[in-house]
């Protein structure tokens, strides 16, 4: 019923993807643009290789299931992972479920599946919803593990009015009024959803400073948008997604910003995934809380039905009303070196920090971006 191919120049801006992906399960990070540009900007620069497993009807040809993958050297291990080269919060197959069923169904296929994986010493799979398609099935892993963190989502109402009412707490919404205030008689403050290509750099460098300054490494990891690689990959897809997928928020103060975001549309859902402001200039007006209340209202005039503020337990989230959904993550080791290394990270805390080290260091050594970095939505991510 169905054939199993690797394509590792697999064309994700396809008008046969876009249609898979239009009727798939799969997350707003599965995306045409996103895909696209991930694996033509952060892939090759991240010494990982292309894995992309591809499912299509064999009476027809129809693709009926991609697995974006990769793989990658840690040292002597060889793992395989999905494609999320940590900016990417939600995985999932990209097929819809009834499909994604069927494969499952069809033993010939799974193990077809299984086959292209190898060699490795450890598949390692993190960032998985609940209400995610079962990876683990298809890969013949018993049960999930919990990651340790939630992402958060506020649901929002048919008017801005309303959902500040019944998510914010009467006094913050005192005091978010009374900062509101204060910065208007500091100059001519606007917020608006920039799409023009100049002005969405300029939101970019902007962020890029603020989030420098915010995240210098002196006391913990280092800002993933400071490297080249990772800030042109979220500028590209700015740009390309603009109009539709992705949306980019300014807040400017007589012209300048000194606030942004960017985020992600995904069928009535906001995501946001990169933000920053000027903490020095604006934090006695909460200038971050504002941005996010901005943000809020023009996903409600627009009728989108959730804000997402993705993974990370931040406190900032619950205030706008995000509700906590757990993370999962799957493992199978390939060999006894697979094995070790499983139990020393994720049993052994020292054994974790200090593979992080290595690995930072090789990276370094080799000239390549460190893993070990802040990521975009300020959530720190691990080499390994």
């Amino acid at each position: 019923m169905f054939e199993v191919t690797v394509e590792d120049s697999f064309d994700f801006r396809s008008k046969d993807y876009d249609a898979l992906f239009a009727g798939s399960a799969a997350t707003a990070f599965q995306h045409p643009v996103w895909l696209a540009q991930l694996y033509e900007k952060l892939v090759p620069q991240s010494g990982a290789t292309p894995l992309i497993i591809v499912v299509r009807l064999r009476a027809s040809g129809k693709l009926a299931m991609v697995l974006p993958l990769v793989r990658r050297q840690y040292m002597l291990l060889k793992a395989v992972e999905f494609a999320e080269m940590r900016v990417s919060d939600y995985v999932s197959p990209v097929a819809d479920e009834e499909t994604f069923s069927h494969i499952l169904a069809d033993s010939e296929t799974v193990a077809a599946i299984r086959k292209q994986l190898r060699p490795y010493d450890l598949l390692r799979i993190g960032k998985l919803a609940d209400c995610s398609l079962a990876m683990e099935r298809l890969f013949g892993i018993g049960e999930r593990g919990y990651m340790g963190m939630n992402a958060y989502s506020s649901k929002l109402e048919s008017t801005f009015a309303s959902w500040r009412t019944h998510q914010l707490s009467s006094s913050y919404r005192r005091k978010r009024d009374k900062k509101t205030r204060q910065l208007s008689r500091m100059g001519e403050a606007r917020f608006e959803c920039v799409d023009a290509p100049g002005a969405i750099r300029t939101t970019f460098d902007a962020l890029r400073f603020y989030r420098g300054k915010r995240f210098d490494g002196s006391d913990g990891p280092a800002d993933l948008l400071q490297q080249s690689t990772y800030f042109d990959f979220y500028l590209a897809v700015a740009n390309e997604g603009c109009g539709g997928f992705a949306r980019t928020y300014a807040f400017w103060m007589n012209g300048q910003p000194i606030a942004g975001a960017l985020g992600l549309e995904h069928r009535g859902s906001f995501l946001v995934i990169l933000n920053g402001f000027d903490e020095e200039g604006y934090r006695r007006q909460s200038i971050g809380s504002l941005m996010f209340e901005q943000i809020a209202r023009d996903c409600i005039e627009r009728g989108d039905h959730h804000l997402d503020f993705t993974i990370g337990d931040e406190p900032y989230k619950r205030i706008f009303g995000g509700q906590p959904s757990p993370m999962w993550r799957i493992h199978r080791v390939g060999s006894p070196l697979g094995y070790a290394a499983h139990l020393a990270v994720e049993r052994l805390p020292a054994a974790k920090e200090l593979a992080r080290h290595m690995l930072e260091a090789v990276r370094s050594k080799a000239g390549k971006p460190t893993a070990v970095v802040a990521s975009a939505s300020d959530k720190t991510v691990e080499a390994f």
